[in-house]
């Protein structure tokens, strides 16, 4: 029924980004939202930043905040041209602090005339020694393996709300498929499994699925999609192409095992990206 942030860019230097889907049937007015920043386990937003979106946002459609720094001196880095290009909106150059300066132990929260409608992280909690939140629930989700700090998050296509309680646990794993940075070949498009699918939605967004996956080594993964494929291609961790077929089915026998990125690109021009994971 409201707005929800459908992607998270934690990347070095300043490449930060922030995606804020709209799930809903109706065109959402911006100006009445706010991203806000809290910083290493602050409890308000007066240190982090605050940044009130503007412009209006169509349903099915998903509004990008990326950092705005340009000046490559720059004591806090600087944000890579290509991602700015993707948003809607960036931040001043030069401004700080902003929600964009996030650094992956920050609790980045989304709030509709003050109140909170969404948030990644925690707020109050600055997670421990590895500076990000994880998927390890011993820990309460703050020790082991970063999931938000240098990685993509999407939101789970299954997510149809947001989580309005800033104050409990964050397990990033839940609701949020990881990918390593940089990844930024989503942004501006999301998939949501939405009731009241609007016309606007179909005509945007092509439905597919792709599964296994997770997937065995030497298995074969299928892509369905309600448009004709035209390519598909397999991008590992370090950005190169390892495989490329015009057919709807990925051969994994040359594939190591590990986490890669799956571009689909469909006959009328439109794409999607995907993790893959073969175990």
């Amino acid at each position: 029924s409201d707005l929800f942030f459908s992607e998270y860019v934690e990347g070095w230097s300043q490449n930060k980004a922030i995606e804020v889907y709209n799930p809903t049937s109706s065109t959402i007015d911006l100006s009445n939202y706010k991203i806000e920043r809290y910083s290493n386990g602050a409890t308000n937003s007066s240190a982090g930043g605050i940044t009130t979106l503007s412009g209006m946002l169509a349903p099915g459609d998903a509004f990008v905040l990326t950092n705005g720094e340009t000046d490559t001196s720059s004591t806090f880095g600087y944000c890579d041209p290509l991602l700015i290009a993707l948003g809607d909106m960036a931040e001043p150059n030069g401004s700080y602090p902003t929600p964009m300066h996030m650094n992956g132990n920050d609790a980045i929260v989304l709030t509709k005339d003050g109140a909170i409608i969404d948030v990644i992280g925690r707020v109050g909690e600055n997670p421990g020694p590895d500076g990000a939140w994880t998927a390890d629930s011993a820990s309460g989700f703050t020790l082991g393996t970063w999931w938000t700090a240098n990685h993509t998050l999407i939101r789970k296509s299954t997510v149809l709300k947001g989580d309005n309680d800033g104050l409990d646990l964050f397990d990033p794993s839940a609701e949020w498929d990881s990918l390593p940075a940089p990844n930024w070949g989503n942004l501006g498009m999301h998939t949501c499994d939405c009731s009241g699918t609007t016309v606007i939605n179909e005509t945007k967004d092509v439905t597919y699925i792709m599964y296994p996956n997770p997937a065995n080594y030497e298995s074969s993964v299928i892509v369905k999609a309600t448009e004709r494929i035209e390519k598909i291609e397999v991008v590992n961790i370090l950005g190169t192409k390892v495989f490329t077929t015009n057919s709807n089915t990925i051969i994994t026998t040359d594939l190591a095992k590990g986490t890669y990125v799956v571009n689909i690109r469909f006959i009328d021009g439109r794409q999607a990206d995907n993790k893959l994971i073969i175990e």
